[in-house]
């Protein structure tokens, strides 16, 4: 009965010890007797002999690799960055990542990233690093990585230029240039302000003379004997003492 119940019991711990779990963006792959399978496991669990044969699991989810390094420019300066690459192995080719590279293939991904990152900022000026041209870089350096990588079964989804440190001689020129173009819109704009209001002044003293012209032009000596004795009339209803001293054109007040 005890020998039984040992049978049953070692039956049990290796029928537990020979089933590995693959979770979500994990896959696996068999190995016996130092022979690679080229069939993987995505997820589940996959049942093996623990005495001849071992599971590799392999991550495939996207992963996070930083550098920091100097970067060669088109003018011979040595540019300080901050690398972020996003990579993921495909899983159809674990099998042959496991055969050719290994499980350090971030190493790899660094040597490759080096390299083309190299080749590429060679081509710029280290201005254009620190500028809008940024992403153009990043897009170039992760075209020339996937034409290493990709065959290799390593996909790159992203090269992020995280920080840019220029050489300090550098980005005083570009800090001096930029202030001088904040200053020369700064100053455009001002004199276009007086610009317009010299212009506004001019409509006005021109508005002011035509004005002046027209009323002159209007106000014939008929007019202004008219005008003359309506402000006589006008004078005449007010009840204050008055003294009116006129010559017969224009009348005059003194109360």
């Amino acid at each position: 009965m005890n020998f039984t119940r040992t049978i049953l019991a070692l039956a049990a711990l290796l029928s537990f010890s020979s089933c590995a779990i693959i979770r979500p963006g994990e896959v696996g792959v068999k190995q016996r007797l130092g022979t690679l399978s080229d069939e993987y496991k995505t997820q589940g669990s996959i049942w093996y002999n623990p005495f001849v044969t071992r599971v590799i699991i392999t991550n495939v989810q996207i992963k996070d690799v930083e550098l920091s390094l100097s970067l060669p420019s088109k003018e011979g300066l040595s540019v300080e960055a901050q690398i972020s690459i996003l990579y993921r192995i495909d899983e159809k080719s674990v099998p042959e990542v496991i055969k050719n590279i290994g499980l350090g293939y971030e190493n790899i991904i660094a040597n490759v990233f080096r390299s083309a990152a190299a080749d590429v900022c060679a081509q710029y000026f280290a201005k254009d690093m620190h500028s809008g041209m940024r992403a153009e870089i990043e897009k170039a350096i992760l075209d020339k990585m996937a034409t290493t990588l990709q065959p290799q079964g390593i996909l790159t989804e992203a090269v992020l230029m995280k920080s840019i440190k220029l050489p300090n001689g550098l980005a005083l020129s570009i800090e001096s240039k930029l202030q001088a173009e904040q200053n020369a819109m700064r100053m455009e704009f001002i004199l276009k302000q007086e610009r317009l209001e010299a212009e506004r002044k001019i409509i006005e003293a021109t508005g002011s003379k035509d004005a002046q012209k027209i009323i002159s032009e209007g106000l014939t000596e008929q007019i202004i004997q008219i005008r003359s004795i309506e402000a006589f009339l006008e004078l005449a209803k007010s009840p204050n003492a008055k003294v009116i001293i006129t010559d017969g054109k224009t009348p005059y007040l003194v109360e």
